[in-house]
């Protein structure tokens, strides 16, 4: 079928141009057409993206679907997809009904806020699919603002500093970007992402203000992306506006931002950093692996202190993060394939605990985990939902956050054992403030007042549940599901960049020799 991704990445602009354009009103109804219009819109692209699923060859490594034309301005149009990003689209539409149908209670501004998640939606499946520099970057930049305002307009009481927070941290990294991505044009004279792919960027040492630059252009370009990418994952020690950006943000927001939002970071690093710059990542690759070790441990030990539930997950983020970029930069079949296995599953996994906090925001409007506990005397079927995922969010086997977890640390063990050794201790601390956690809101006896008449998961709350129950078990006892689709992009990706970086090795070698 022709033009399926464009399909696919405009469905939801179109439903917001509708909404915007011919839904008048605040009445009830309104209310509820513009739900209904945004709930359509979201299952129809994921209805849709099934069939590039279906149509897709995982053994063919290059990118399929392909499309191309010259679009406003000479600006060149190309979308298309590989092993590795038909994975993110497929998680971005499968996750964004759920969204919408989690923000069924909204009542401030309706319209407006399916217009923001609607336009949101095309711009984050943009990014996945963009096979042309400028394209990507619009997509990549244009994704912040919808963003800004759902935290904005329709967060909590300091959500006007987190949005401002968000928003800076995350625009001043990609100016970094931009100024690399004018390089790589002026360099190979082409916007094109395959053919940069194929492209040899220079790696002859470089002196910069009395500073040897070992990888050279290569390293500087790797830097400018880093500054980008690490902000968006966030890795540590960028990371400050992640849990501000949650707390403030509502239930819907917070589970686009860490499920979908985050992993445009980890992709970047996927489509760029690895491909492009292989000199550039073997060189700066060390200080990847221990930041992220350092994030795993660090972010741990700060969940450990929270009395926020929101800000407990969101930290809980950035250390499974941390896993993230340990496995990318590990730059092996199993650090890589965790990695991307980690992003899918944090995915699931990640969303439906920020939802868990909202179920019970919903009802009581407090997420201090002092306002709770015994709530499995009056929330059975809540109390198991929020147990599979904790026991996901900790990495019991099984499930489909141990896969990437085990994965991504067999990968670095490979490289570097002692950043292996320091981001074990991370899985160890993840139990304490995963089960801390539960313990204190879900067991013990129900003896606050105000709990005496806390209700049940509704039957749409469980319905938004079931589908990431049953992927999370899923993926978890049957992970060749993705790995399958995933394993031929990823094992060409490893090649390469083996291949590009064994010059590199090489001279390093006779080096030594000669010393």
């Amino acid at each position: 079928m022709a033009n399926l991704l464009s399909i696919v990445t405009f469905t939801p602009l179109i439903a917001a141009l509708i909404l915007a354009l011919f839904l008048r009103g605040e009445d009830e109804a309104a209310q509820r057409n513009a739900k209904w219009l945004a709930l359509g819109a979201t299952s129809f692209t994921f209805l849709v993206s099934l069939f590039v699923l279906f149509g897709f060859d995982p053994q063919d490594t290059g990118f399929q679907f392909v499309e191309e034309r010259k679009w406003l301005l000479g600006l060149n149009y190309k979308m298309g997809v590989d092993g590795i990003s038909i994975t993110f689209v497929l998680l971005t539409t499968f996750l964004m009904p759920l969204v919408i149908a989690s923000a069924w209670d909204v009542t401030h501004k309706v319209k407006e806020y399916m217009v923001a998640f609607l336009v949101l939606e095309t711009l984050m499946i943009g990014v996945f699919c963009a096979l042309d520099l400028i394209l990507f970057y619009l997509f990549f930049e244009a994704g912040l603002i919808p963003m800004f305002l759902i935290i904005g307009i329709w967060g909590g009481k300091d959500r006007i500093y987190a949005s401002f927070k968000f928003f800076l941290y995350t625009l001043l990294g990609s100016v970094l970007m931009l100024i690399a991505m004018i390089a790589m044009y002026v360099d190979a004279g082409t916007t094109d992402i395959p053919t940069l792919l194929a492209h040899d960027f220079s790696y002859a040492p470089l002196n910069v203000l009395g500073l040897n630059i070992v990888g050279g252009a290569q390293t500087l370009m790797w830097l400018a992306f880093f500054a980008s990418f690490a902000v968006k994952m966030p890795m540590w020690p960028v990371h400050t506006w992640l849990p501000d950006a949650h707390v403030q943000a509502p239930t819907a927001g917070s589970v686009v931002l860490a499920a979908i939002l985050l992993k445009m970071g980890g992709y970047g690093f996927l489509r760029f950093s690895l491909p492009m710059f292989p000199v550039g990542s073997e060189v700066m690759g060390p200080l990847v692996l221990w930041l992220s070790a350092i994030a795993i441990v660090y972010a741990s030990l700060v969940a450990l202190m929270q009395e926020d539930m929101k800000k407990l997950i969101a930290y809980s983020s950035v250390a499974h993060m941390g896993f993230v970029t340990m496995g990318i930069f590990a730059a092996n079949q199993q650090g890589v394939d965790g990695a991307i296995f980690q992003m899918i599953s944090h995915g699931f996994i990640s969303g439906a605990l920020f939802l868990i906090v909202g179920v019970i925001y919903d009802r009581m409007h407090t997420r201090e985990i002092d306002a709770y506990g015994g709530l499995v005397n009056r929330m059975p079927a809540y109390a198991l939902v929020f147990m599979l995922f904790t026991m996901a969010n900790v990495g019991l086997p099984g499930t489909s956050g141990f896969v990437g977890e085990f994965l991504t640390l067999i990968g670095v063990f490979q490289v570097n054992t002692w950043v292996a050794l320091v981001a074990c201790t991370g899985v160890i601390l993840s139990a304490g403030y995963a089960l801390w956690l539960y313990r204190r809101v879900v067991f013990g006896d129900l003896i606050k007042e105000s709990l005496r008449s806390i209700t049940d998961m509704t039957s749409r709350e469980k319905a938004i549940f079931a589908p990431l129950v049953f992927f999370t078990i899923l993926l978890g006892v049957y992970p060749s599901l993705l790995t399958d689709i995933i394993g031929p992009s990823v094992a060409e990706l490893v090649a390469d960049y083996q291949i590009a970086t064994a010059d590199l090795i090489l001279d390093h070698a006779v080096a030594d020799a000669d010393h």
